[in-house]
């Protein structure tokens, strides 16, 4: 599958889960949406890319006097602007319709674990993004070791099929340096997830069911994400994040 056959997949299958998505507890709140939009406070137009249920760019909104909420699925863009007092743009991360120096806010949380082309997006950001503007990424990350990271890259290919590849800090590092932007702070968290909620977010087929709830009782597994057991049933687990503030 080419890339523009892998965004074309990502558009048809975020679009039938948009509503999901809103009431996700993943994505609605937590210490690292404070974070992230702690982050982008003293700015005046910001821009969400990527934008789900419009959650970041909703937080956002209550400190920045301009938020546009961009994604290129128009489901998720339509379901952000109905939650929240954002403007909404259908854009494709990699190529954004905007200006140079736009915005001097643009952020990107959960997300870029799905984009074909993570260098290329990288370089949108620091093009639309205005001198001395801030950046406030946030993404899953893989452990250093390429076993453990074939290994989640998989797991979550059999949830969510438009799953293109999760990247390591340092991966994440040196794209925004190559892209111009420093990097004034970067933290990892691990974020609790209940297992069932997520494992049926994205309507996974049987067979891929059945091989998540084998594969989430594995050593891997158990490194990687720090399953709970109990009476036999996985309850919850937690994967890791990097969050990245990033300025021009």
């Amino acid at each position: 599958m080419d890339d523009i056959e892998r965004k074309r997949a990502t558009t048809d299958s975020f679009g039938s889960v948009a509503a999901s998505y809103l009431d996700s507890d993943v994505h609605r709140d937590g210490a690292d949406l404070e974070l992230l939009a702690s982050w982008c406070e003293d700015a005046t137009r910001g821009l969400d890319i990527a934008c789900g249920a419009g959650h970041t760019a909703g937080v956002l909104a209550e400190t920045v006097p301009t938020v546009i909420a961009a994604d290129a699925t128009p489901a998720m863009v339509e379901t952000a602007t109905d939650a929240f007092p954002i403007s909404g743009a259908v854009a494709d991360g990699e190529r954004l319709p905007f200006a140079d120096g736009t915005f001097d806010a643009v952020t990107c949380r959960i997300a870029a674990h799905h984009f074909p082309n993570p260098r290329a997006f990288v370089d949108e950001v620091a093009r639309v993004l205005a001198p001395g503007g801030v950046v406030a990424f946030e993404d899953n990350i893989v452990p250093e070791d390429d076993e453990l990271a074939a290994f989640y890259n998989r797991f979550e290919r059999l949830r969510d099929s438009t799953h293109g590849e999760a990247y390591s800090v340092a991966r994440w590092q040196d794209w925004f340096r190559d892209a111009g932007l420093t990097i004034e702070e970067s933290v990892t968290m691990r974020k609790d997830l209940d297992y069932e909620s997520w494992a049926e977010r994205t309507n996974p087929d049987e067979s891929a069911r059945e091989e998540l709830d084998e594969l989430v009782r594995g050593s891997k597994a158990e490194v990687v994400y720090d399953v709970t057991i109990e009476d036999g049933a996985v309850t919850d687990f937690s994967n890791e994040k990097v969050l990245i503030r990033a300025v021009k």
